[in-house]
């Protein structure tokens, strides 16, 4: 855990209040109370409360507390700071002059000394994020890994002095990160998401440039307009090297992928590298784009190319994206639970043929808008949860066959039977691929939560006919 006393000695004996009680609320708890810190925490959830009591917190509703005394707020990613309104413990706040920030912002603010790495994007930044780590790891580079992926930001373990710290970050963190400013920032793509919490995508692009903020160097995917405009205003500032990433053309400084390999021009000129086509545990042409980006943030940081491509050759692969679960009798079982848009699942669906989607959740705005070069490659979709009659009126509009399937266990069950059974038709053996394009709060806690029981559901699976 990390250790807040340089921040503690800075705030003259005041409190620190702390809203949201998720992993990074009850580690910013326990370090703060390690630090010698009096934290007041609040949590609508009970069980959340009691943990962060367990710590040593006191509990107490901030929505009618006086927070004037305090001498900052750190609230949760999930808290909504300016859309479609600002939560009332963040207006209260601000009425009372306190500064709110993230745990990412407290990190940075103990000034620790190693160099970090910070990846941002809507898809590919927890792939990227985990990639970097396993190779600076497999390198011989002490590599900690957190964020907005396995373990909060203060709960990290600080690696050696020439160690790199590895940070995914969403655009929720972000947004609560004043100052933070990592000696890396890594920015894969944008595409419309969480359009509700920044009101418009002019909002969402500039919570992913809070990334970019001071001296250091900047990785960014130029293979859409948002994010070419991004590229762009960093290299206009000056602040930072600039490297760009791409899977459709060479560029001019950085690393792309042509024809399944990889191309390394960040001196300015052109080297093959190797072929990364043949990956199993990293998948399709948008992994292609996070091996380019960990490929530059990997280099910057000390390792050669042949180091880092033995390392990727190693990569074990995330769970929820598009994790190869089980094989029945030749028909393969994919986890893709992590796909919670539409530009995510088409990353999905460009990797299968004969594939028996099992689709839906909570709806993303857009819906399935997007997909229709990939219809073709589905034998029949499964539709479950709160966008099922509206995916289902979709379907029939582009011509794909659908099972209204309502939860996932029946989803399960019925692309099953039907892969199963259609082994023998031309095609062959395909996939039965859960990539629900949706938020997973309609029927569960999280997309882990609901990929964890979409494996115990495969996993339960018989065998059945062989023939």
């Amino acid at each position: 855990m990390i250790d807040l006393s340089s921040i503690a000695a800075g705030l003259g004996g005041r409190p620190v209040a702390v809203f949201g009680l998720g992993l990074s609320g009850l580690a910013t708890v326990s370090a703060f109370v390690r630090a010698g810190v009096s934290v007041t925490a609040w949590d609508d959830d009970e069980t959340k409360r009691t943990q962060a009591a367990s710590e040593g917190a006191t509990i107490s509703n901030l929505a009618l507390a006086d927070l004037s005394g305090f001498a900052m707020l750190v609230v949760a990613p999930g808290i909504p700071l300016t859309h479609p309104e600002p939560h009332v413990v963040v207006a209260r706040a601000q009425d009372a002059g306190v500064e709110i920030l993230g745990d990412v912002e407290l990190l940075h603010r103990v000034h620790h000394g190693r160099k970090t790495i910070g990846i941002t994007g809507t898809n590919g930044k927890s792939t990227t994020t985990a990639l970097i780590g396993h190779i600076l790891n497999a390198g011989g580079v002490t590599a900690s890994v957190g964020g907005n992926i396995g373990r909060a930001a203060l709960d990290i373990e600080l690696p050696p002095k020439d160690g790199v710290i590895v940070l995914e970050l969403s655009s929720y963190q972000l947004d609560l990160c004043p100052t933070f400013a990592p000696d890396i920032g890594v920015h894969m793509n944008l595409t419309p998401d969480h359009l509700d919490r920044h009101g418009d995508m002019a909002g969402y692009a500039a919570a992913k440039m809070r990334i970019f903020r001071g001296a250091g160097a900047a990785i960014i995917g130029v293979d859409d307009e948002p994010s070419r405009a991004m590229f762009k205003q960093v290299q206009d500032t000056g602040d930072r090297d600039v490297y760009a990433i791409s899977v459709v053309n060479a560029v001019e400084r950085g690393v792309y992928v042509s024809n399944g390999v990889l191309f390394d021009c960040m001196d300015g000129e052109a080297r093959e590298i190797g072929s990364v086509s043949a990956l199993t545990t990293l998948p399709g042409v948008h992994n292609h784009q996070n091996i380019c980006a960990a490929y530059i943030a990997t280099r910057l940081s000390g390792l050669d190319a042949d180091t880092i491509m033995n390392a990727i050759k190693t990569y074990p692969g995330l769970p929820h994206r598009q994790f190869m679960t089980r094989v029945i009798n030749g028909v393969a079982y994919v986890n893709d639970s992590k796909a919670t848009n539409a530009d995510a699942t088409a990353k999905a669906l460009v990797c299968y043929r004969n594939i028996c989607w099992i689709v839906g959740g909570k709806p993303k705005d857009g819906g399935l808008n997007g997909l229709e070069p990939f219809m073709d490659r589905v034998r029949k979709a499964f539709v479950i949860g709160a966008a099922m009659d509206d995916f289902c009126k979709w379907l029939d509009n582009h011509g794909v066959e659908y099972v209204r399937s309502e939860t996932l266990d029946r989803a399960v069950n019925d692309a099953h039977i039907t892969a199963q059974a259609a082994r023998g038709e031309p095609g062959g053996a395909g996939v039965v691929l859960l990539s629900p394009a949706c938020a997973s709060f309609d029927q569960f806690r999280s997309f882990e939560h609901r990929g964890d029981e979409f494996t115990k559901m495969v996993m339960a699976l018989p065998e059945g006919d062989k023939a």
